[in-house]
């Protein structure tokens, strides 16, 4: 097929069009570079610079006939999204009604759409399955379902097959070492970590050591970014084979604690990662994890690649590079 990534050269992005790639299908990659990286791109794909505030800037790219598309273009920061709701209002939101507007228009009848946990806000039970009441506590997560219920009335009315996928924390980097652009400004746990360990921040925060949980600290669900790109390969060709959408959560179904990371992160690296421990945060919940059992009976996927040596191990390979690369320079 013909697939059209939107936001594809950023972090999850390029793990995405290298599965794509690899399952046969023909690339193009729409991004304004706001936070995505040229190295992250591949050459064999074709490359639109553009932006989804702007609709002729994708009715131009939608005019160039795809099959399907890819919607990885939403901003995911979930502090950020309380103090600038305006922010993520017009890119998550109206960005993508303006995504919507140019596929249907163009006849493109098929979308998989990165989306979040975040739709559920506190868990009242784990692990959580799609059953899960949505209640997001955050106006990320908000603009997240707001987009899927967009996508369910294009469905109704236009005819859009979507996969939504609803994942917590992607984390590691392409265990086959080519895709190596840092995330830019991380906020994740292990990209932190990493820049401590790498020596570009001086300490690593611990928000709250007294939960009810195994060691006191929160518990959260890290997803491999490669079980995560043959997720979105999966829910493409699922929807296209059923003309039917679809919407799953991916999780690693077992949760890692700040501790346990930090502590793997420190075996695997060899670094002393200097850690202080401060206050919770506000809306922090002990535990977040999801069951992945909906999406191994539709899409027949598992996490394989979401161990914590490998979320931590595959990371570390990228940040030695660059550390590396600076010394040689």
């Amino acid at each position: 097929m013909n697939v059209l990534v939107i936001g594809g050269a950023g972090y999850i992005g390029s793990h995405v069009v290298k599965e794509l790639m690899a399952a046969g299908h023909n690339i193009t990659v729409f991004d304004n570079l706001s936070s995505g990286l040229l190295q992250n791109l591949f050459p064999e794909n074709g490359f639109i610079a553009g932006d989804i505030l702007y609709p002729e800037n994708l009715d131009a790219a939608f005019a160039r006939g795809f099959d399907a598309f890819i919607h990885l273009a939403a901003f995911k920061a979930a502090g950020e999204s309380m103090i600038k709701p305006e922010k993520y209002s017009v890119n998550n939101i109206t960005g993508t009604v303006n995504i919507l507007n140019a596929a249907v228009a163009h006849n493109c009848k098929y979308m998989v759409f990165s989306s979040t946990a975040a739709v559920f806000g506190s868990p009242q039970y784990l692990p959580i399955d799609e059953k899960h009441p949505t209640n997001p506590e955050n106006y990320y997560g908000f603009t997240k379902l707001d987009i899927e219920h967009y996508m369910g009335w294009y469905d109704k009315l236009k005819g859009l097959k979507f996969a939504a996928l609803r994942y917590f924390n992607a984390a590691g980097y392409d265990p086959d070492g080519v895709i190596t652009g840092l995330e830019q400004n991380p906020a994740n746990l292990l990209p932190v970590i990493m820049e401590t360990a790498a020596g570009m921040r001086k300490e690593l925060q611990i928000f709250g050591t007294d939960y009810d949980t195994r060691d006191g600290t929160c518990i959260r669900d890290y997803v491999h970014v490669k079980d995560l790109a043959i997720a979105h390969v999966k829910a493409l060709e699922y929807i296209v084979k059923n003309n039917e959408s679809l919407t799953v959560n991916l999780g690693s179904e077992t949760g890692v604690s700040v501790l346990e990371m930090l502590e793997a992160a420190r075996r695997i690296t060899g670094k002393p990662i200097p850690a202080v421990h401060t206050g919770r945060r506000a809306g922090d919940p002990a535990c977040l994890y999801a069951t992945s059992a909906y999406a191994r009976e539709k899409l027949g996927w598992k996490a394989q690649y979401s161990d914590i040596d490998s979320l931590v191990s595959s990371t570390w390979a990228v940040y030695e590079k660059h550390i590396k690369g600076k010394g040689a320079q």
